[in-house]
């Protein structure tokens, strides 16, 4: 490629170009992409009901019927970003459809969808679900809150360890197949992670853009009110909330959030303290734009570049700091959890090696995924990072 036609690039063209040129980002997108497949088809990769079966002639899903909402909007979600992906329009139009259909899809499902409030695994073993002309099951056959009562006292096996069934990573304490929920715990450290993270984008990039912009008294003021946040130790607020207010995955995403957003409004105001003399910004003043319109539509897109560093490492500190919390017992109770998973290695008098090795073996994947791609953004951006990796062009 020549210097001339670089040139013509725009910016994110080329950011996202040179981010490409590393073998790291890849590796740490090849994972992301491994556990957003695993949490939106979760309930078709382990499951302990048939996703098809034949019997009498009769074609049924007994996998559709049994299906959360949560499973759907999920779904949902995904279907959207897939059609939204082949559509020629602006980040920002897609961002927003992205919210307007998340939105009504959450009304619609909590409006007509009535899934069973108690499901008894047991009975997808009885002779109505395997006496049958063919049925085609799931990877996985076990359901993560199926504890395999019906086959007596069960409780932690290490991995392919039982004569009758086959668990590749072995069972959990309750006796439920570690696999199965380690491929359900993904979507809690997904949704965890991007949420709390844009909660506090949002918040950081809208207190950031003012400070930036304004300067003076109000970046004074601000700058104070960052330092105030920065000092809030996250992992007590959460320990604090969780003993008064109980454990719910919810309040985890927004105190996370809330706390979180300095980072980013320290990005976004030193490049709009940059930004807000430049000639374009200056002609849009003149021209009587709105404040909104200056600042997010004006100056943000040419100042968000150095977010995506921060964010990429955002959403591997919220997915510790959910870990950790699991991991002390005080993590969600009825969804599993790798940190809740983490804490079973040592809960009795023996180490049980398998609940340490693939639960924690997916957070540091996780988390090193989420640096390499935040490392690789960070080069692309700095040209002198960029050209002592000799990705510089």
């Amino acid at each position: 490629m020549t210097k001339h036609e670089v040139s013509r690039e725009s910016f994110s063209r080329r950011i996202w170009r040179k981010t490409w040129q590393g073998w790291g980002v890849k590796l740490g997108f090849a994972w992301i992409a491994v556990l957003v497949f695993a949490g939106v088809f979760a309930p078709f990769l382990a499951n302990s009901m048939p996703l098809l079966m034949r019997k009498d002639g009769v074609i049924s899903a007994p996998v559709l019927d049994y299906l959360t909402k949560e499973d759907v909007l999920v779904l949902a979600m995904f279907a959207l970003l897939v059609v939204l992906a082949g559509v020629s329009w602006s980040a920002g139009k897609r961002l927003l459809v992205f919210i307007a259909g998340t939105l009504l899809a959450t009304l619609l499902i909590n409006a007509l969808l009535t899934p069973p409030s108690v499901v008894i695994y047991d009975q997808f073993r009885s002779a109505a679900y395997t006496q049958v002309e063919w049925r085609v099951m799931p990877p996985i056959e076990y359901a993560p809150q199926d504890y395999l009562r019906d086959f007596g006292d069960t409780g932690l096996e290490e991995p392919l360890e039982s004569t009758e069934r086959t668990h590749w990573m072995g069972t959990e304490e309750n006796g439920a197949d570690v696999l199965s929920r380690m491929i359900h715990a993904s979507r809690i450290a997904l949704s965890i992670g991007l949420i709390a993270t844009g909660i506090s984008l949002v918040i950081g990039v809208i207190l950031g853009g003012l400070m930036g912009y304004f300067s003076g008294v109000i970046d004074m003021l601000g700058m104070r009110l960052v330092e105030i946040f920065e000092s809030i130790p996250t992992l007590f607020l959460l320990l604090t909330f969780v003993a008064f207010f109980g454990r719910s995955l919810y309040m985890m995403m927004i105190i996370i959030g809330v706390t979180s957003w300095s980072g980013y409004a320290r990005y976004i105001r030193a490049e709009f303290l940059k930004l807000r003399k430049q000639d374009y910004v200056q002609a849009a003043v003149a021209g009587g734009l709105p404040l909104s319109s200056i600042l997010f539509r004006h100056m943000l897109p040419n100042g968000v570049a150095p977010l995506l560093v921060g964010v990429s490492f955002g959403v591997a500190s919220a997915i510790l700091a959910e870990a950790t919390l699991s991991f002390l017992g005080l993590g969600l109770v009825d969804a599993p959890s790798w940190g809740q998973m983490l804490n079973q290695a040592v809960k009795s008098s023996l180490f049980n090696w398998w609940m340490a090795v693939f639960p924690g073996g997916a957070i540091f994947l996780t988390v090193f995924a989420y640096n390499l791609i935040g490392e690789a953004f960070r080069d692309a951006i700095d040209p002198q990072l960029s050209r002592n990796a000799g990705t510089g062009i």
